[in-house]
C-alpha cells in the first residue's frame, strides 16, 4: 500500500514537471514570438505611407486606421499588449506618423507615445514680397489654409496686429509644421522671428546712423534686401544709402519704382516710372519709403544699421552675371562706371546668345 502510494506521488510529481516544462516553454515561445512581432518591420506599406492621430482617439481606432494605411502585421492582440506593455495606449500624442516598412511596432509606438510627429517645411525667401508669400503659401501642402480669403488688412487683424502693413513683417527662413497646422500658424511664427531679430538688431545699431526707429531699420534693410544678393555687400549699400539720408539726397532705388508700380510692373523701368510721383518713388521723394518693400533677412536688418564706412554716394551693377557693384564716391565716377557696365552688359549678352 505504500509502494503504491509513493508511485502515485511520483507520477504526480512527474506529470507536475512535465505541466511546468510544457507551460515554461509555451510561454516563452509566445515571448520569443511576441519579441520577434515588436522588433520586425511592420512591411505592407509604401515608403510615404502615414497614419494620423486624432483627438479623442483611442488605441482601437488608431489600430484600425494602422490596417486601412496597409499594415497587416502582427494580430490585433499583439498590437494591443505591445501598446500596454508600452505604456502608449494610454499617452497618444495627436498628430501624423510616417509608416515607413523598415519600422517596428515598438518603433512606431514610441514615436506616438512621444509626439514625434511627420514635419513639413515651408520656406520664406529673402526679398519675397507680401504677394509672393502669400502664393506660396496657398501652394504649401499639407498646410491647412485659413488666410487664402483673406485681405491683407484681415490677415494682420487675424494675426493680432490690425492696422499694420504685412510688408516687411515675417522673417525669411525655413518653418517647420505639422498637418494640423495652418498658414496662420507658420505667419505668427514668422512674425515673431521678425520681431525678435528686429528688436535684436536695433539694440546692436551703431551710434550716428541716420534711421530714429526700428521701423525706419525694417524699411531700410527691405530696400537693401532687394538692391543685392551678395552678403558682403550689403554693408556697403547700407553706408551709400546711410550717406545719402543723412545729406538730404533722393535714394534714387529701382527696386523701390517697382514696388510702386505694384503687379502693373512687366519687367522694365521706363524713364516714365523714374518720373511718375508714388510714395515709393525715391527718384522723386527724398528720405525712406512709406513701408518695407520685401521681406528683409537678418543680414539686411543688420547692415542697415551697422553700415559701412567710406564716402561712396553711387553704385551699379557690374554687369557681368555675378550680382556685383561698383561704388563711386562723385557723379563723374559713377558716370564711367555706368558706361563701363553698359559695355560689359553688352558684351555678355552678345555671348550668352552665341552659338
Amino acid at each position: 500500500m505504500a509502494s503504491a502510494l509513493k508511485r502515485g506521488c511520483r507520477f504526480i510529481v512527474i506529470l507536475f514537471a512535465l505541466l511546468l516544462a510544457v507551460a515554461v516553454g509555451a510561454g516563452l515561445w509566445l515571448w520569443q514570438g511576441h519579441r520577434g512581432f515588436a522588433d520586425a518591420p511592420i512591411g505592407g506599406t509604401t515608403a510615404d505611407a502615414t497614419v494620423e492621430v486624432a483627438s479623442g482617439d483611442a488605441f482601437p481606432t488608431v489600430l484600425r486606421k494602422l490596417r486601412e494605411s496597409g499594415v497587416s502585421h502582427g494580430t490585433d492582440l499583439q498590437w494591443r499588449l505591445l501598446a500596454r506593455q508600452t505604456n502608449t495606449a494610454s499617452q497618444l500624442k495627436v498628430g501624423e506618423y510616417a509608416l515607413a516598412p523598415t519600422l517596428t511596432p515598438r518603433e512606431l509606438l514610441q514615436r506616438m507615445r512621444e509626439g514625434r510627429t511627420l514635419q513639413y517645411r515651408f520656406t520664406l525667401v529673402e526679398g519675397w514680397n507680401i504677394r509672393q508669400v502669400r502664393a506660396a503659401l496657398r501652394n504649401a501642402s499639407p498646410l491647412q489654409q485659413k488666410t487664402a480669403q483673406m485681405s491683407d488688412a484681415e490677415l494682420m487683424a487675424a494675426l493680432g496686429h490690425p492696422g499694420q502693413h504685412p510688408e516687411g513683417r515675417f522673417l525669411p527662413e525655413t518653418y517647420v509644421y505639422t498637418r494640423s497646422e495652418s498658414d496662420l500658424d507658420v505667419l505668427k511664427r514668422a512674425y515673431a522671428a521678425m520681431e525678435k531679430a528686429l528688436a535684436a538688431a536695433w539694440e546692436a545699431r551703431a551710434p550716428g546712423i541716420p534711421l530714429q526707429s526700428a521701423e525706419e531699420a525694417l524699411i531700410l534693410a527691405s530696400i537693401i534686401e532687394k538692391e543685392t544678393g551678395i552678403a558682403e555687400e550689403r554693408p556697403a549699400i547700407a553706408g551709400v544709402f546711410a550717406r545719402r539720408l543723412k545729406i538730404g539726397m533722393p535714394l534714387q532705388t529701382d527696386p523701390t519704382v517697382i514696388y510702386g508700380i505694384g503687379s502693373g510692373y512687366d519687367g522694365n523701368i521706363r524713364r516714365r516710372d523714374l518720373t511718375t510721383d508714388t510714395p515709393y518713388n525715391t527718384y522723386t521723394r527724398k528720405g525712406l519709403t512709406p513701408t518695407p518693400i520685401a521681406m528683409p533677412g537678418a543680414d539686411a536688418l543688420r547692415a542697415a544699421v551697422n553700415p559701412a564706412d567710406g564716402d561712396a554716394l553711387y553704385f551699379v551693377a557690374v554687369g557681368d552675371g555675378s550680382g556685383r557693384h561698383i561704388f563711386s564716391a562723385t557723379l563723374a565716377e559713377h558716370n564711367a562706371a555706368v558706361a563701363r557696365y553698359l559695355v560689359t552688359r553688352r558684351e555678355t549678352l552678345r555671348k550668352a546668345e552665341a552659338p
